[in-house]
């Protein structure tokens, strides 16, 4: 039998390993696949390996990205061994928690270094399935999609398209409520390898460990777990993404989509199509255990009409949302054209802060060189997401108050000599950067990214905005 030919010059002439469960995934949306373990191989665990945070935290196993590389190849044989005999076990995720801006304590699951190497690889094996299926206005953790790719497509919405009502939706914990039954219904919707299936329900099962006491999970996938991304995109693919694809063709106006995980803003040119929806929305997540989060969830006047009605009804400027750590706002350009405005979530940049004031503080005795190298560090770091076109008076707030936290862990340390503002300004000029933008307009990326939609020429977002597979 002859081997599968590209169909055009400029294709592989043969498809091999995934590049088959890809094409096929593609070609038939509906194909089970039966045989996909044989595709993990040492190779892929490698690969997954080498994907991993090096100084990410140990597991209930302690051992640590460092260790592990030590006789890797041997390591890594054995492992694979184990998965394919069947002798793998998945191991109980150990429980922290991580501080919200509002205060409140998420929980995070640390799973041990040989259970995230398999669950890496299973994931690549997966994505080739799910990215021929997952719908364009999907952007969370997915191959050559992030966060600025969903708000680049949000703001384009906005600003260009028919947009009067936005649905800011918030699901009540969602990556705690998530129904195991459900989860391995949907993943089997495509996966028929029941070894691939086993893997699956072993680290939903696996349980977490805190303080050194095993518990169960019967519901829910502990956030911080490599598989945990793309079970969560598979499970809203099934419950939201293809029932609001279609629920929105009873909508009388344009409707506009984009989820980043379990964070989905929805935008709508009519009031009425919007309050339908919500109504109609929380009823389809309750079917699958899941329920809209009552204070979090609003509904909001936005666009570029919102400002004038609500004056002509006696109101007050439109309300603002927040979508992946930035605060949504109408606003205006210099010569009055409206604009979608964005700045930094206060609250976030707030929690930000105290957290380097901590660091700083463990650092009070250290060098001055070392402390300004570490935080000309988390400085970029932080500027690197959120220095958008537009908010730069955050980031220069953010600047300026650091630099505050830094004179004041400086006074504390003592010394003859007290730091003037004056030599911890010159300090800062020295080692922090200052506040530029480095992200180009929305509407500029959007384009290049997306090149048959034409802002002035009528060719909309098709009511979705995209951003992947479609």
């Amino acid at each position: 039998m002859k081997p599968p030919t590209g169909s055009t010059p400029s294709e592989p002439t043969v498809l091999t390993g995934l590049e088959r469960v890809r094409r096929t995934a593609k070609e038939d949306k509906h194909v089970r696949f039966t045989a996909l373990l044989h595709h993990l191989t040492v190779d892929l665990m490698r690969e997954s390996f080498l994907g991993l945070t090096r100084k990410a935290a140990a597991g209930i196993d302690g051992q640590t990205w460092k260790q592990y590389e030590q006789n890797l190849e041997e390591r890594l044989n054995d492992l694979h061994g184990r998965v394919h005999r069947g002798a793998y076990r998945a191991k109980p995720s150990r429980r922290v928690y991580l501080e919200k801006p509002d205060g409140r304590k998420r929980p995070l699951g640390i799973a041990v270094l040989e259970d995230k190497i398999v669950q890496g690889a299973v994931v690549r094996i997966l994505n080739a399935i799910y990215e021929e299926d997952f719908l364009g206005f999907s952007y969370g953790f997915r191959p050559g999609s992030g966060a600025h790719d969903a708000l680049d497509a949000l703001s384009v919405a906005l600003q260009f398209e028919k947009v009067g009502w936005v649905l800011d939706a918030d699901i009540q914990s969602f990556f705690d409520t998530m129904s195991h039954e459900w989860t391995m219904k949907f993943i089997q919707h495509r996966v028929a390898d029941p070894r691939i299936l086993r893997l699956i329900q072993k680290w939903l099962k696996a349980g977490v460990s805190e303080e050194g006491e095993w518990s169960s999970t019967t519901i829910g996938t502990p956030q911080g777990a490599v598989i945990s991304p793309l079970l969560a995109n598979v499970y809203l693919h099934y419950t939201l993404d293809l029932w609001a694809q279609q629920w929105r063709r009873q909508a009388a106006g344009d409707m506009f989509i984009v989820r980043y995980a379990d964070d989905v803003v929805f935008a709508f040119q009519y009031q009425n199509d919007a309050e339908r929806f919500r109504q109609a929305l929380a009823e389809r997540l309750r079917q699958f255990g899941l329920e809209l989060h009552p204070e979090k969830t609003r509904l909001i006047e936005f666009g570029r009409f919102a400002e004038s009605n609500r004056k002509d009804r006696g109101k007050g400027p439109p309300e603002t949302f927040d979508f992946l750590g930035m605060t949504h706002i109408c606003g205006r350009t210099r010569d009055g054209k409206f604009q979608v405005k964005r700045r930094t979530v206060t609250k976030r940049m707030r929690a930000r802060l105290t957290a380097i004031g901590l660091g700083l503080r463990k650092r009070m005795h250290r060098p001055v060189g070392e402390t300004g190298r570490w935080l000309r560090s988390v400085v970029r770091g932080y500027f690197q997401y959120h220095a958008v076109p537009g908010n730069t008076p955050m980031m220069a707030r953010f600047r300026y108050r650091l630099v505050r936290l830094w004179r004041f862990a400086l006074v504390r340390r003592g010394g003859r000599r007290r730091p003037t503002w004056k030599h911890v300004t010159q300090l800062a000029a020295r080692w922090l950067p200052l506040a530029t933008v480095l992200h180009p307009y929305p509407i500029a990326r959007f384009t290049v990214k997306h090149p048959r939609w034409e802002p002035y020429a009528g060719k909309s977002l098709v009511r979705i905005c995209p951003g992947g597979a479609s």
